[in-house]
């Protein structure tokens, strides 16, 4: 009952995540244009957020999922699967930024996130008349470290490159469930690499961070059943993840 509660709202709120970004983003960008022009080119409110050691902040961000799969030794053997492939699926992350200045021009990054992810893995048959999905959605309690880098001020906006590790638990895995036991299990816990880009910038009261980023497991996500056909043609499972960020910082 818990899971699909967590899937219903999945549902409801990925219909809305987007319009909403889209907003924020928009209102940011004339603000931003606006305090430039009366700056009239300063970095007036980066001067301001410089002296800060460290701060704190939120991120809303939108995702994309999907997996890259191997096959194993007995994908040729088999005659009844021709083709497994992975169905990139949508999610959103809701998280909390803590930034650690290191210097002037690298920052400390930690950032704890819930994230909802929706996966899915294809199974086609030989003959090409039958074909089953396997649906991953997922909610995971994840924990990014970053080291950024970012350039010199300019008219209050600097350019940034990131790059870290992630480590993620999906709380609503059904791994454990018996009634899985017919299914490709997905483990819980996964391990990333991230790096990405993106802009600060710095507002009277607040940095806007808009962020591109991609995230690449780094570990085997499958979790192997013998008795399985589906999970006999694979060898390992990686995740993928591309996510745009809107960070709030202040």
């Amino acid at each position: 009952m818990r899971t699909a509660h967590i899937r219903n709202m999945f549902d409801i709120h990925r219909k809305k995540i987007m319009p909403l970004l889209s907003g924020i983003l928009m209102l940011c960008l004339m603000s931003t244009q606006a305090t430039a022009q009366i700056k009239k080119g300063s970095n007036y409110n980066y001067t301001e957020f410089s002296k800060k050691p460290y701060y704190f902040g939120i991120t809303l961000a939108y995702n994309q999922s999907n997996y890259r799969i191997f096959y194993s030794d007995q994908f040729i053997l088999n005659d009844s699967i021709s083709t497994a492939q992975s169905i990139t699926g949508p999610g959103f992350n809701l998280g909390i930024v803590t930034n650690l200045k290191v210097g002037d021009y690298f920052d400390f990054r930690l950032l704890p996130t819930l994230s909802f992810a929706e996966r899915n893995l294809q199974f086609n048959n030989v003959k090409g008349t039958n074909q089953s999905t396997r649906k991953v959605n997922s909610v995971y309690v994840e924990l990014p470290f970053h080291v950024r880098y970012k350039s010199a001020p300019y008219r209050d906006k600097r350019v940034f490159l990131i790059a870290g590790v992630k480590y993620g638990f999906d709380v609503s895995s059904e791994s454990r469930a018996r009634q899985a036991d017919s299914l490709v299990k997905i483990s819980p816990t996964d391990f990333q690499i991230e790096y990405g880009f993106g802009v600060q910038f710095f507002m009277p009261y607040f940095i806007f961070s808009p962020e591109f980023k991609i995230s690449r497991g780094i570990s085997n996500i499958l979790l192997f059943n013998p008795d399985l056909e589906e999970s006999n043609v694979l060898e390992k499972v990686l995740s993928r993840t591309f996510t745009i960020s809107l960070h709030f910082e202040g």
